[in-house]
Order: structure tokens, then sequence, then C-alpha cells
């Protein structure tokens, strides 16, 4: 079967891909920048040919509580948002995780704090890859940095989630959703029957059968030491994350002698920076972390013999940064530089950051 090509936006290009890659259901509500995603399922009205549920809810509290619910059913189901909606799931987020359900959520990243600005932002980090809720748990997180990896991450989401029984995210900044590039969409991907849920999710509640009884999905333990085997449980699959699943991409880091690191749009304005850097003489490389949980801190670890200092790049006030000095140990200079406000920095602007506060 020859390949389907089109240009799209990324958040168009995330709503056909749900379609394509078996999801079940989606439960939104429309905020800027994301709203393209519901708009284009609406349009296209899956529930007529795949069968998929698309439903806006009347609130972000409302959408990820009927995640919850259907993703408890062993269903594909996925939401998306923007980081308002985003802070406003935290307590469903932290439910789904307690309860050990896979689900995918999209946070297409505006700037903040508060209702801020429609305009792209990186300021989620935090909240997201740290977990905005309550408790000691964890998500997936993907970041994407194309209109291609928009679409490539949804079938990658839901098979991470269902892997490991976990919220998955994908983490995109509003540039990302609303810029149009060519996109080359997954092949169709038949919707699992009852049967193959049963085998595949053996813990869904999905009724009552002769030799079944209902399963109970909860993320609710009233005495300490079943709790804390929960969470034992929990930390243990975390670290078997961080073992597997660590995903990154590099480019001119093999002779770096500094790195920059990026993720999303801000690692494209980055690449051109170092092609600008290495224009000057300067040996500079490139490193995009694609999951930012699970973190590429050991690859950051293995740069450690060969360069002098790392440039941190992101369209907020410091946040990935933390996570590369926890990596490095103090052992090479680290420095944060990034624009807020909506505001995305030139590959210049990144050149002079460089200089200035690494190389000097």
């Amino acid at each position: 079967m020859s390949e389907e090509v089109r240009l799209m936006k990324g958040n168009e290009a995330l709503a056909e891909a749900a379609i394509r890659c078996g999801c079940d259901g989606y439960f939104g509500y429309p905020i800027t920048p994301q709203s393209e995603v519901m708009e284009t399922l609406m349009k296209l009205k899956p529930w007529e040919t795949t069968g998929m549920v698309v439903l806006q809810a009347e609130s972000e509290v409302a959408s990820i509580n009927m995640v919850y619910a259907g993703a408890g059913c062993g269903k594909r189901i996925m939401t998306s948002t923007s980081s308002p909606g985003f802070s406003l799931m935290q307590e469903g987020v932290s439910y789904i995780a307690g309860a050990d359900i896979p689900a995918l959520v999209v946070n297409v990243m505006r700037g903040g704090p508060g209702l801020g600005t429609i305009q792209p932002s990186q300021a989620d980090y935090f909240q997201t890859v740290k977990g905005g809720g309550h408790g000691d748990y964890k998500q997936i997180t993907l970041a994407p940095n194309s209109v291609q990896e928009m679409a490539d991450f949804v079938g990658l989401g839901f098979d991470l989630a269902f892997k490991y029984n976990i919220l998955c995210v994908i983490l995109a900044d509003g540039l990302i959703g609303q810029m149009m590039e060519k996109v080359v969409l997954p092949p169709y991907q038949p919707r699992r029957t009852e049967e193959e849920i049963r085998k595949q999710c053996p813990w869904a509640t999905l009724g009552r059968t002769p030799d079944r009884d209902i399963n109970v999905i909860t993320s609710l333990e009233l005495e300490p030491e079943p709790m804390e085997r929960r969470n034992i449980a929990l930390q243990a699959k975390y670290a078997l994350i961080e073992k597997n699943e660590v995903r990154y991409d590099e480019f001119m880091t093999d002779d770096a002698e500094y790195l920059i690191m990026a993720f999303g749009s801000a690692a494209r304005i980055c690449q051109k920076a170092v092609e600008v850097s290495r224009k000057q003489g300067i040996k500079v490389g490139l490193l995009r972390p694609i999951t930012l949980f699970p973190f590429p801190y050991n690859r950051i670890k293995e740069h450690l013999s060969h360069i002098k200092g790392i440039l941190s790049v992101e369209y907020n006030a410091g946040q990935m940064v933390e996570d590369i000095r926890l990596a490095v140990e103090g052992k090479v200079k680290v420095e944060h530089f990034g624009r807020t406000g909506g505001i995305v920095p030139t590959p210049g602007e990144v050149v002079d950051a460089l200089k200035n506060q690494i190389i000097k």
C-alpha cells in the first residue's frame, strides 16, 4: 500500500492518527491552541467509520474522568487540552496513575501562569514530568518536535501506555500544534474486539461473565500497608520504564565540545543554532530528549568526558535545566536560556547565549 501523505497542522495530524491507531474514545474540551484536535475529529465523524466515540465534555474535569472510566474498561481512550485545562485534570490524572490503568493525554502548551497567553510555551515541564497531581507518581512523557511526530506518537503513546499500564502524555508546545508540515499518516489499525480486550486487559471492568467476576478499578487503599505496597509496585514500574524506554535524538555530538539541549520546537531552532555555531568554528552539538520521562540522564553522563558545558534552551524560566544539572553532578557548567510569554527565540539568540553563558 502506498503511503498517504498530507499537508496538515500538528493538531490535525494527531486527530487523524488517533482514528487510524484504533482509538476507541476521545473525550475533550476546547481550548486554544489545541482546539483543532476535537474540530478535526468532529469533521471526520469516526463514529460512522471506525466506531470511535468523540464527545465534548462540559469541562476538562469531566473529560479526564470520562477518560478514567473508559480506560478502566480496557479501551484505547484519550483526551487533549492545553495548559490551564491540564491543570484542571490533575486530580483525575493522579487517580488514573493510582489505579494502574493505561490512557493517553495530549497537552499542547500555552504560556502562563494563569490564563496567560495562547502563544507557545514549554512551561508545563514540571507539572507533567514531575507529576502535577498529588502522590508519588510519574507518567511517560513524549515531546514531539514535528507534525510527523505528533502523528507517530499517538500509536507509540498507546503502545507504551498498555505495555506498562500507565498514563502517557504527549507534551507538545503550541508551535508544533499549530504549524503545518508534510506528514505520512499511519495505516488504519482495526479496533480490538471485546474478546481481545478481555485477553489483553484481564484487569478491566468489562462486566460479569460465567467464568469471571467483575473487576473493581480504584486508587483507594484505606490501610497504610497495602497503600505502601501499591506505591512500591508503582516505583518498581517507573524504574523499569527508566531502564527500557529512554528515547533521544542527537545532532553533531560526536566531536562536540559543548552541548545544547532542547525539546519540542525549541530543538528545531537549536539545530539551526548548531549549524551557525559550527560555521563560526564552535564545536557544539544538540541532544534532544524525546522522552522527558524517562529522561536521558545516562546519555548526558556519557558526554561528560568530552564536553565543557551544556546550554538548556527552553520556552520557560528554567525547568528541564534542573534535570540536566542532576545528570552532570557539577562536573561541567550548565546554564539556561529561555524566552517566556509566548516569545520564540531565534537561532542567533541561542548562539549568543552559548557564547555569553557557556563559552566565555
